[in-house]
C-alpha cells in the first residue's frame, strides 16, 4: 500500500502580467498568468537585501475563467495550488523544461468597498475569496457580512 503524500504550494503575491485567457479544441478553458513573491532580509553586515521569484501558473475550466474576469496586473493574491513539471521539445528542437504551479483556489485582495453596478473595483488589501465552485455573483457569507469595511494590510497575516 502506498503512503500519502502532498503537493502543495501557497503563496501570496502580485500578478506579474494580465492573464491569458485561452480554450483547448474541445472547449476546456485554461488561463495562464504570472506571480511574483517577494522576500527581504538583514545580512550579518546590517546590509538589507531583497530577492524576488516569478512563479507560472495555470488554472483549468471553470477556475481559469473566474482568473480571466477577475485578476489584472499588478493585483495582489493570495493563491492556493500543486507544483507540476513538465518538459517538451521547443520550435528550435531543443528540450525545454517549465515548473508551474497549477492552480486550486485563490483569494483576491481588494480595497473592500461595496461597489456600485457598472463601477470598476479598486485595488486594495482587504481579501475577497473567490470559490471556483460558486458562481461569481453569489457570496458564501451572508449579506450582512458583506458590509464589512475594516482594512486589513497584506503584511499583517502571520502566514
Amino acid at each position: 500500500m502506498a503512503s500519502r503524500s502532498m503537493n502543495k504550494a501557497i503563496l501570496i503575491g502580485n500578478l506579474t502580467r494580465d492573464p491569458e485567457l485561452k480554450y483547448t479544441p474541445n472547449g476546456t478553458a485554461v488561463c495562464t498568468f504570472g506571480v511574483a513573491t517577494n522576500r527581504s532580509w538583514t545580512t550579518t553586515d546590517g546590509q538589507i537585501k531583497e530577492d524576488t521569484q516569478f512563479h507560472r501558473v495555470v488554472a483549468w475550466q471553470k477556475l481559469a475563467e473566474l482568473c480571466g474576469k477577475l485578476l489584472t496586473k499588478g493585483k495582489k493574491i493570495y493563491m492556493e495550488g500543486r507544483i507540476t513539471y513538465r518538459s517538451f521539445t521547443g520550435k528550435d528542437g531543443q528540450q525545454r523544461s517549465i515548473t508551474e504551479i497549477v492552480l486550486d483556489d485563490f483569494i483576491m485582495f481588494d480595497s473592500g468597498k461595496r461597489l456600485v453596478p457598472g463601477e470598476v473595483a479598486p485595488t486594495g488589501d482587504v481579501p475577497a475569496h473567490v470559490d471556483a465552485t460558486v458562481a461569481p455573483e453569489h457570496s458564501e457569507a451572508p449579506a450582512h457580512q458583506n458590509e464589512h469595511t475594516e482594512t486589513v494590510n497584506p503584511e499583517d497575516i502571520p502566514f
